[in-house]
């Protein structure tokens, strides 16, 4: 039995890390099932013995891809003074993941299209989008910035980061605009920051 299930968990995951790569470089639109079996060595019974549509193997691509991004934010976060240093830091690294490259086109690209906004939402709340009301009720408790509802305020500045991010990934000097969006929120959030 746990043979099967070592099997069954080897197979998924090879089913995943292909998916992830041809998602990355191709698009969810330009990737089949087929594409997806090739790619993880496996039949195309197998990829939907496993997952169920298209759909469902992108979802779950995208809930790894935004595990993996929210660990790198964290590691670009730790060495920060603040609470607020590491928002700044923690969004800095995410203006510049998702400008470019696979994680852009599966966080920002693909991602509300394929699963819609409300669904991208509930899934990036999990992960990068979940940190902002929790490092803004830490600002509070720590006497960084004024006492205030926080779920507002969080929607608020993730709306601005996220269109921020679109608007990057969107144009030909990536970096020179990530640098300029990240800048921008640095202004935003250092003006909430209460005089010492």
């Amino acid at each position: 039995m746990a043979k099967q299930a070592e099997r069954r968990a080897a197979t998924s995951e090879a089913i995943l890390t292909a998916a992830r790569r041809l998602f990355g470089m191709h698009g969810f639109a330009a990737t089949t099932m087929d594409d997806i079996a090739e790619g993880a060595s496996v039949a195309k019974g197998a990829v939907y013995h496993h997952f169920k549509t298209k759909e469902s193997v992108f979802e779950a691509v995208f809930v790894q891809v935004s595990r993996d991004l929210v660990a790198e934010i964290d590691r670009a976060a730790r060495a920060e003074k603040d609470v607020l240093a590491a928002m700044v830091a923690g969004t800095q690294h995410y203006f510049a993941a998702t400008a470019k490259g696979p994680t852009g086109r599966i966080i920002l690209r693909d991602g509300p299209a394929v699963l819609g906004w409300e669904r991208w939402r509930e899934i990036d709340a999990q992960h990068f989008g979940g940190k902002m009301p929790r490092a803004l009720s830490a600002a509070m408790e720590a006497g960084l910035i004024a006492p205030q509802p926080v779920e507002p305020l969080a929607r608020l500045l993730l709306g601005a980061v996220t269109e921020a991010a679109v608007a990057c990934a969107g144009r030909a000097d990536i970096a020179k605009a990530g640098a300029e969006y990240a800048r921008a929120f640095k202004s935003l959030v250092e003006a909430l920051r209460l005089p010492a």
